[in-house]
């Protein structure tokens, strides 16, 4: 069966202020792309020597992938470390003279607090002297802010679906990154484990193993230089790096900070009472174990109406 699916484009929108983006944009709970914003002098001086320059000799912990499509879920990628500077350049290449796993293996940087256990990611306290360049917009409040991650892809990489807990800004820097988002009310069509969906390749699903994905609605843009993706909480994600890129993610809270479970310095762990409910759901789920198959049949149906009956909203796109 060819995969033919709509694509739906996300909306643009020039020149945004913070009251703009509050009161046409925010609201609406879906994504927006952002153009022409004052970014900074990143848009200039982010060449591949002036980052690496900058970034020094640090060691990072990177991504790095035989295959262009890393999949979070089989963990068809190894971690490595390299010196920042070393690691940019690697990065730039198309193929390489050393190497840890091919001359075509993709990287990937998602820059880690000092402690990933207990610091979150902030670009301003890892990469200070590449901060001072960017000019974040300053869409919401500062105590809202969560985290600022610094990403950087080899040219063709793809990045598995899959969705954050918090809202977000993805700043694209440099380079061009194709972006394709669905609604967080087709997540049964999207085969999730976690947080992740399993459809690897959003562009030729395996359909006989995943024939729900053609229902899923696709929205899709281009990131150029200098664009802003607005990604609200909840909104599945899969990007594909066109050219080499670099990009900062900006997260910031949007729900009462008791909403979040503090142990999360990556910002993708699900909120406090939805992890409850979920846990709650897996005992109850258990006990039904214990009925014979016909009326564990019966008090499931049951309880799916009730979910749909009490929780799911009718309100929602």
């Amino acid at each position: 069966m060819e995969f033919r699916p709509t694509k739906i484009p996300v909306p643009e929108y020039s020149e945004v202020d913070k009251q703009r983006f509050l009161q046409e944009i925010y609201g609406v709970r879906k994504p927006a792309v952002l153009k022409n914003l004052d970014l900074g002098a990143c848009m200039t001086r982010w060449t591949v020597d002036y980052i690496s320059r900058k970034g020094g000799g640090r060691e990072v912990k990177i991504h790095v992938s035989e295959l262009p499509q890393m999949d979070f879920i089989q963990k068809n990628f190894i971690y490595r470390s390299l010196p920042f500077d070393v690691f940019v350049h690697r990065a730039a290449e198309n193929k390489h003279k050393e190497f840890f796993i091919s001359e075509d293996e993709k990287y990937y940087l998602r820059s880690l607090g000092e402690d990933p256990r207990k610091d979150i990611a902030d670009i301003s306290k890892q990469f200070p002297e590449l901060a001072e360049d960017i000019q974040i917009p300053e869409f919401f409040v500062k105590d809202q802010f969560f985290s600022s991650v610094f990403r950087i892809s080899s040219s063709g990489l793809q990045l598995w679906t899959h969705y954050d807990v918090m809202d977000n800004l993805l700043i694209q820097v440099t380079g061009t990154k194709r972006v394709v988002l669905y609604s967080p009310r087709d997540a049964p069509y999207l085969y999730l484990s976690g947080d992740k969906s399993e459809v690897l390749d959003v562009d030729n699903p395996d359909l006989v193993r995943y024939p729900l994905f053609t229902q899923a609605r696709r929205y899709e843009c281009t990131l150029q230089a200098g664009d802003v993706l607005f990604i609200p909480a909840l909104w599945f994600h899969n990007t594909v790096a066109e050219e080499f890129g670099v990009g900062v993610n900006v997260f910031w809270r949007h729900l009462p900070s008791e909403c979040y479970d503090k142990t999360d310095t990556y910002g993708n762990k699900d909120p406090t009472a939805a992890s409850r409910a979920v846990q709650i759901l897996d005992r109850a789920l258990k006990t039904l174990d214990e009925l014979p198959e016909e009326y564990k049949d019966f008090y499931a149906r049951k309880m799916v109406l009730r979910i749909q009956n009490k929780a799911y909203s009718t309100d929602l796109e």
